[in-house]
């Protein structure tokens, strides 16, 4: 049995034993057989794992920026295998964004010395997906602008469809919907000339759901978000196929279809993927249908972490909530002509000030025809008058006269001349 097989099989058993087998591996440089490169690489990365499930980040951090000198002897595409290998043990150790930023930005810039283009530009693809993790938006923006000119240059079609993507990504969370939208076409383009691979294009279905939701058009946005569920449901990536159902069922609580929100929580996906998310969206679906604002509250408050930590989500819960609120004080003022703003509050359950807000705003936006006296505490509520058509004519009859004085100038002018 060699020595990686022997550490290997220790490993399961005792970490510790199989760690110092491995460090006594790589702490000289391989030959330059194959064999020898693979046990190395092998032992590397194994090293690596046993710094991941022990959290010993800055350990792994060293691991990667030692094993940078041995790596300058390895072929090219090689180098650029390990050292993403190592990066990625990152990902599943919670709060590790800076230091990983940290690492990525130390390797960029030893893949500069070592004149290294490729890995280069693959690193600074991953630093721009987590300064935007990040929500470090400027210099994610600033560096894709530098790469996309490269890129274009080289025509390297696969890393440019990934750039352009993370680029709609960054407009959408500065809320630059118009260029997002941009960057999303040029990102589908470019996929359309090569092959894209099943991440990718759940990535970019992904992304034209989110945007066509920005629209409103829920429907066409259930259809991408379909077609991304089940591109990262066969990739196995479980946390963004759970983002994509959620997404789905947004859409639906969105167009108030009720029973295609049941329909797709009984769903094969659905059950496969059920958990604390998909509760709390059944929970706002089952709010929505009753019309209910005392039960929307109580499932955003009872599932905080879930719908909050999404900001498209809470965006469009947003946009929901005021929905609701609306249908509720439409509701209690019909039968009023004249009530006080504290006993509709009372009625709906919510603050004085804050329902004295909102019906401010709606009399703005004409939801209804009416005038707050806040010297008496009370709304009153007028009657709908309908529109005057003597109004309307008269305002044509201007409109045609204007339009005759208009041509008599001209025909006054063009004789002078």
């Amino acid at each position: 049995m060699g020595r990686l097989e022997e550490a290997q099989e220790i490993q399961k058993k005792d970490p510790a034993k199989a760690e110092v087998i491995y460090k006594e591996m790589i702490s000289k440089p391989p030959g330059m057989n194959d064999a020898e490169l693979r046990d190395y690489e092998l032992a590397l990365v194994a090293l690596g794992g046993i710094y991941r499930d022990s959290s010993r980040t800055g350990e792994l951090a060293e691991l990667i920026t030692a094993s940078r000198s041995i790596m300058s002897s390895f072929a090219k595409a090689k180098t650029a295998k390990i050292v993403r290998q190592l990066i990625d043990l990152f990902t599943t150790i919670p709060d590790t964004l800076d230091i990983q930023i940290s690492v990525t930005k130390s390797c960029i810039e030893w893949a500069i010395q070592e004149r290294r283009s490729f890995l280069r530009q693959n690193l600074e693809t991953r630093l721009v997906g987590l300064y935007l993790q990040k929500h470090s938006y400027t210099e994610a923006l600033s560096l894709i602008n530098s790469l996309l000119k490269e890129l274009k240059r080289l025509d390297d079609k696969m890393v440019l469809v990934e750039v352009q993507l993370l680029e709609s990504r960054a407009y959408h969370a500065l809320r630059n919907i118009p260029k997002s939208r941009a960057s999303l076409t040029s990102a589908r383009t470019s996929a359309n000339a090569v092959y894209c691979p099943p991440l990718m294009q759940a990535g970019l279905d992904m992304q034209s759901g989110i945007l066509h939701a920005e629209d409103k058009d829920y429907n066409t946005a259930f259809s991408y978000f379909i077609e991304a569920l089940d591109g990262y449901s066969t990739q196995d990536e479980t946390k963004k196929a759970i983002a994509a159902l959620k997404y789905m069922l947004l859409s639906k609580i969105m167009l108030n279809l009720t029973d295609d929100v049941h329909q797709i929580m009984t769903g094969k996906l659905a059950i496969k993927y059920a958990g604390r998310d998909i509760e709390a969206m059944k929970a706002v679906a089952r709010a929505h249908s009753n019309r209910s604002l005392a039960e929307f509250e109580k499932a955003l408050e009872a599932f905080k972490e879930v719908l909050g930590s999404d900001p498209f989500i809470r965006s469009h819960f947003t946009a929901l909530y005021d929905t609701l609120l609306e249908q509720n004080l439409v509701r209690v003022i019909e039968p009023f002509s004249r009530v006080e703003i504290e006993h509709v509050a009372k009625l709906v359950g919510l603050g004085t000030p804050h329902v004295e807000a909102k019906l401010s705003q709606m009399i703005l936006d004409k939801v209804f025809s009416g005038v707050l006296d806040q010297g008496s505490g009370c709304l009153i509520v007028f009657d709908e008058v309908g529109r005057d058509k003597s109004y309307d004519a008269a305002l044509e009859t201007i409109k045609k006269l204007s339009d005759v004085v208009e041509v008599l100038y001209t025909n006054q002018a063009s004789m002078l001349d």
